[in-house]
């Protein structure tokens, strides 16, 4: 193993600097050359490479996105892209790689390991939407972004006694509203994984309102509903003011968390490690705190377990 290359893909997460500082460091010091590929699977098309050096990943531990850029390629699902890539990767010399995002960079990942190119992926997506690993790359810090905006609104909110209904990120995967919702005491989540009732969220508010509660905070994922049609919907039923916020892409910058910047040199380090012994089509994850390595396929099947149980608690507490 001489040459290995790293490139992010698809939507960008906290954490992924770190895991590329890993990459370099951990490379370099184990004599390996390593080659920056900026903007994803795209530039493994248009080989827009950059060579790595200890100077070149100096500062980048604390920043967020990702120095390397970052995009998505439907060329590179396409026959002669794929192998635009491939005789690419054979150009630098590319005897490894590692790759840095959600279910789409890894599904790009797994094409690579069948065309025998030796791949690791490291999972950096923000909605913690990849079965097989507990925490993702990034997600931990774009629930803090959405703390910090809960609080602020929540200010405001209780200042003018109304509802306010925050639309945060997850089409499919409502982890970060949960989360959120369970960490800054909302009345209420709603998810894609559980139909909502909008009777039921009503009456709550007025129930809050009877006890003297001036204001309600509700946390809706993207994929679950519209907020202004629901916080529409919410005035017209309780009479209360309503207003709402969509966080948008606030989430996936600002600078990582510590818990990001750690599991991401861990696994930076780790994918670099298991190529150096030869060992290819794995995925890394987090459970229990360590970082662990998986077959890619096997990993890709896993489903999706909905937490059952801390939804059960979120709605408990805002009693």
């Amino acid at each position: 193993m001489k040459n290995i290359g790293v490139l992010t893909s698809g939507g960008d997460a906290p954490g992924m600097n770190a895991a590329i500082r890993a990459v370099v460091r951990y490379g370099i010091y184990n004599s390996i050359n390593i080659i920056g590929i900026k903007n994803g699977y795209k530039g493994l098309i248009e080989s827009d490479t950059i060579d790595m050096s200890l100077s070149s990943v100096a500062d980048i531990i604390h920043r967020g996105g990702t120095i390397l850029g970052s995009a998505r390629s439907k060329e590179f699902q396409e026959s002669d892209g794929f192998k635009k890539a491939l005789q690419n990767i054979k150009y630098l010399g590319i005897d490894g790689m590692v790759v840095i995002g959600g279910d789409g960079t890894f599904r790009g990942a797994q094409q690579l390991c069948n065309a025998g190119i030796p791949t690791i992926g490291i999972p950096g997506t923000i909605d913690n939407d990849l079965p097989y690993t507990q925490y993702t790359l990034g997600f931990f810090t774009a629930l803090t972004t959405v703390l910090e905006s809960v609080e602020k609104i929540r200010d405001t909110s209780s200042s003018h006694g109304r509802t306010n209904v925050i639309q945060v990120m997850g089409r499919n995967c409502g982890d970060i509203a949960l989360y959120a919702g369970l960490a800054g005491g909302a009345e209420m989540v709603i998810i894609p994984e559980v139909e909502h009732n909008i009777e039921e969220i009503c009456d709550k508010i007025m129930q809050g309102r009877a006890r003297g509660k001036r204001h309600s905070i509700i946390i809706l994922a993207e994929g679950a509903g519209d907020a202004k049609e629901i916080s529409e919907i919410i005035q017209e039923k309780t009479g209360v003011g309503t207003r709402y916020s969509v966080l948008g892409y606030t989430q996936r910058g600002g600078t990582p968390s510590a818990f990001d910047r750690l599991i991401g040199s861990q696994m930076g380090a780790k994918a670099v490690e298991l190529l150096k012994e030869s060992k290819s089509n794995r995925l890394l994850g987090v459970k229990g705190n360590q970082i662990f390595d998986m077959d890619i396929e096997k990993a890709l099947e896993v489903e999706k377990k909905f937490d059952q149980t801390t939804y059960d608690l979120t709605k408990i507490l805002s009693i």
